[in-house]
């Protein structure tokens, strides 16, 4: 049963009010000005199917290929968002047979630890990164995507978790320099195994 979880929720019923000591209130978050908390709408349940959850042949990972990829061995991807970002870097690692991380084969998760770090140290050594975020979402798509994002050094004001907000909202990298950071990044790990690729924006 999910009510238990579901009682001291407000679902249906007024807008939140913000906690004085909540995440507006953070020198990090980027919006300022009068905000509302959306109402909580009811439950749907069972939930929507992700893309991919109902027939492999449906997942946007699989179909996509290495048509995203930067980097690419037997086993693992790592892709581009779609285009230019506002921070440096923002790439997801993806196995390349369709698995969630509850299904992923044995040998494949042993493998999810390196490959995190093989990822980071690309990304670092691109040089003018000071963090490098990873996240697990997975309500979107049921192929595994472990997200990667390189904050600026010196932007105090993008750490933490509001960092994927700031993202959306800033101007975004011209498309010579996102596609040179990202070839900067696959020679990384190429020079450790597996191939460059030249992806494609959407």
């Amino acid at each position: 049963m999910t009510d238990r979880f579901l009682t001291h929720l407000p679902i249906g019923g007024p807008a939140v009010p913000f906690d004085g000591d909540g995440i507006p209130g953070w020198d990090t978050f980027p919006f300022d000005g009068d905000l509302a908390v959306k109402s909580l709408d009811p439950p749907v349940l069972p939930e929507p199917p992700r893309n991919g959850d109902d027939d492999p042949a449906s997942c946007s990972v699989c179909r996509d290929g290495l048509s995203r990829a930067v980097w690419a061995d037997e086993h693992w991807m790592l892709r581009h968002s779609g285009g230019p970002t506002a921070i440096p870097v923002v790439v997801l690692l993806c196995p390349i047979g369709h698995y969630d991380l509850s299904d992923l084969p044995p040998e494949r998760a042993a493998e999810i630890g390196p490959m995190m770090q093989r990822v980071e140290r690309a990304i670092m050594s691109v040089g003018g990164i000071a963090r490098v975020h990873t996240q697990k979402i997975g309500d979107g798509a049921a192929h595994l995507h472990l997200w990667f994002m390189g904050r600026p050094a010196g932007l105090t004001q993008l750490r933490g978790s509001c960092l994927t907000l700031w993202d959306d909202v800033l101007p975004k990298q011209d498309e010579a320099q996102w596609r040179a950071v990202l070839a900067e990044v696959a020679a990384a790990l190429a020079a450790d195994g597996g191939t460059a690729h030249q992806s494609t924006a959407d």
